[in-house]
């Protein structure tokens, strides 16, 4: 079982050329064999006990090789923390966020956001389902399932070009059927995150610990485990169901998804 088996990762490699040469001299040494993964895994659990851990060490990163170029994904943690601390206050009373969050905690997270981490971060996370719109960035035959130690895993991997490409495919697809609104603003709003990286990037989905539970109900289901699932299809049967205006399969690709992810969120509510 993974560390944290309920988190689910959209990354952006950058070409490591693209970063500081203090950062390219320490992310060179990083084997590409390393389960860096597992390793940030393991500091966030480590985080929920030692809220500061992070800010006293040098960042992680994860780490791909590809036509003889290493490209780099660094954990981004600060302003990632940052980004979960501001939401996890928004749902809740100003009065009781010292009960949850001390002052001295929150005070050292922004001085290393504003201090050291200026940029946007590499890495989306979602907790307990993914989000339809990451699966529109890729094709299928991007993507690589199976098991690893029997641990079932799927990642997909795509041009950086090719993701905005099918992202603004979207977006219209999105726009025609439904005009301005929550499900528009989310498009841009990844359209917008994919636009600030360099254009010889690669973007990776990983399911992370979801392909676990995912793995379970689609073989309950008497279906071929992991192999059997279909959310890529489905997302982009549902992007040219809206784009030819055709409810119908727009529906089908959609309801398709959110049944089986579904079953994937439930087991929050179960724990």
């Amino acid at each position: 079982m993974r560390p944290t088996p309920y988190v689910a990762s959209l990354r952006v490699y950058e070409p490591i050329d693209s970063f500081a040469i203090s950062d390219q001299v320490r992310w060179n040494q990083i084997k590409i064999t390393e389960s860096t993964g597992y390793e940030e895994e393991i500091r966030a659990l480590k985080r929920t006990i030692i809220p500061d851990a992070f800010i006293a060490r040098n960042d992680g990163a994860h780490i791909i090789d590809n036509d003889g170029m290493r490209f780099v994904a660094p954990w981004s943690t600060a302003r990632r923390v940052w980004a979960a601390l501001e939401d996890f206050k928004s749902s809740l009373p100003s009065s009781v966020i010292p009960l949850f969050i001390p002052p001295s905690t929150e005070e050292a997270i922004r001085e290393k956001v504003e201090g050291i981490e200026n940029k946007v971060s590499h890495i989306l996370t979602e907790t307990w389902m993914i989000p339809p719109r990451w699966f529109a960035l890729f094709d299928p035959e991007e993507r690589l399932s199976g098991a690893n130690n029997g641990i079932p895993f799927t990642i997909a991997r795509t041009e950086l070009a090719l993701a905005k490409k099918r992202c603004i495919n979207a977006l219209m697809a999105v726009r025609k059927a439904f005009g301005p609104g929550p499900v528009e603003e989310d498009v841009i709003q990844l359209l917008n995150w994919l636009n600030v990286f360099d254009p010889r990037s690669i973007v990776e989905l990983d399911y992370g610990g979801l392909a676990i539970y995912l793995d379970r109900f689609l073989r309950e289901s008497g279906e071929d485990g992991i192999n059997a699932d279909s959310s890529i299809e489905d997302v982009h049967r549902s992007i040219a169901g809206l784009g030819a205006g055709d409810g119908a399969m727009a529906g089908e690709g959609y309801e398709r998804l959110v049944t089986r992810w579904r079953q994937v969120s439930s087991i929050e509510q179960a724990m």
